[in-house]
């Protein structure tokens, strides 16, 4: 019986695993690492993050991005943005310095009992924990317009389906979305040679403006200071304190784990995409359907006026809503004893447990919870320090001799970081 089962090696798994691992929790880590950052961002991709807002988080914080640049010969500066290869790099780095062995196999399923959780992996085996940390990241919760849904994947994907781009060079694509995902999208595909158009419900595209100095007068600094989900005092707010932004009332919750940090495309792809794409803000998808040689989209703009193209494929660059119903892994009965939020998203407590006693949730799942710091690799360090000391609530006592030994990290026989009940 395992005190702590963490399913997903993504960078939030990958953080409560250093931290369960280093307060003595007896532990295993299920999934692929960084397999979504590996396996389902198309090369050439940049992180959108600072580097400074991009860490993996273990008790000592030994192991950051930094700390990896410089071991590698690379550059982690303020307004560089990395590449999104060299940062699931790093996230192969930290799981081996960091983190006990990670046990690749998929979890299938996740079922409770009176005396804790039944865990079972794709080969069928079946362990036994008394609480389970699931942080399975985004790709269970994919979403696709209505308009789109049911057509053949030859002709819809999502944005997150491509490894590369490749299949679409001397195309006809659009792609759908007016965030980051769709506008970098867009412009690798037509760097490559591809038509490319991008269709997107908002009236204007909106674009970052490029950071301010990391150094620079502290009247700047006081106005408008730093934070891992870039500057200005409410983004400080969400980014240092979801703690805090977890009293706010549902309803504010809602709205701003809503609205903030809406679709928007970063300083550094602008110039790729204005006068190298198509671009038709204020229209929505209507109908879609089949014809000879691809699809043919009916689009309604706010005005109403209705429009007609022809594309060989769509791609859907329209984010993931996180419910609880998407979370297949979770037998029904289990699913069934959830407490939710409006948005289908599961409530969970202080420490990130669920109505389910032992079942912890982290990521863009608790983003209606703690906010859109959730949504974001910066996040994983709040929620790594909290939800194991959840789960020390949760147990009562750490069994003496159960650590796991961490490569690179304290040995066996050293005590552990203090957690406070």
């Amino acid at each position: 019986m395992y005190d702590l089962l963490v399913v997903g090696a993504g960078p939030y798994g990958l953080s409560i695993a250093s931290h369960a691992a280093a307060a003595g929790l007896n532990l295993r880590v299920f999934g692929r690492p960084m397999a979504s950052w590996r396996d389902n961002m198309p090369r050439g991709m940049f992180l959108k993050s600072e580097p400074w807002a991009s860490n993996l988080s273990d008790p000592a914080g030994r192991w950051n991005l930094s700390a990896y640049c410089t071991e590698q010969g690379l550059t982690a500066r303020h307004a560089k943005p990395i590449p999104v290869e060299a940062f699931a790099a790093y996230g192969l780095w930290f799981a081996r310095h960091a983190v006990p062995e990670v046990d690749e196999r998929t979890v299938t399923r996740v079922t409770s009992g009176p005396d804790g959780f039944t865990v079972v992996t794709e080969d069928g085996e079946a362990l036994y924990a008394r609480s389970v940390a699931l942080a399975v990241g985004v790709m269970p919760f994919v979403e696709v317009p209505s308009a789109l849904r049911g057509l053949h994947p030859a002709l819809v994907t999502h944005s997150s389906h491509h490894s590369d781009l490749d299949r679409f060079r001397g195309k006809d694509v659009t792609v759908i979305g007016g965030g980051q995902a769709s506008l970098e999208t867009a412009a690798l595909l037509a760097e490559q040679g591809t038509r490319v158009r991008v269709l997107a419900r908002a009236d204007r595209l909106v674009w970052n403006d490029v950071p301010p100095p990391w150094e620079r007068p502290w009247w700047q600094s006081v106005r408008s200071p730093h934070s891992g989900l870039g500057p200005g005092w409410k983004n400080w707010f969400y980014s240092e304190r979801p703690g805090l932004f977890r009293r706010l009332p549902e309803p504010t919750r809602a709205r701003i784990a809503t609205t903030a940090l809406g679709p928007a495309g970063a300083w550094w792809v602008r110039d790729r995409v204005e006068g190298a794409v198509e671009l038709l803000p204020g229209h929505e998808v209507a109908t879609a359907s089949a014809v000879s040689g691809g699809l043919r989209l009916d689009t309604v703009s706010r005005e109403g006026a209705l429009r007609t193209l022809e594309t060989e494929h769509v791609i859907a660059a329209t984010g993931f809503r996180a419910r609880c119903d998407r979370l297949g892994l979770l037998s029904a009965e289990l699913r069934g004893t959830l407490a939710t939020l409006p948005d289908g998203s599961p409530a969970v407590g202080r420490d990130f447990e669920s109505s389910a006693p032992g079942l912890f949730f982290a990521g863009l799942v608790t983003a209606s919870g703690f906010g859109p710091a959730m949504r974001f690799v910066h996040g994983a360090t709040f929620t790594a320090a909290t939800l194991v000391r959840g789960v020390h609530r949760r147990l009562r006592t750490t069994p003496a001799g159960s650590r796991v030994p961490v490569p690179g990290g304290r040995s066996r026989n050293q005590s552990p970081s203090p957690v406070r009940p």
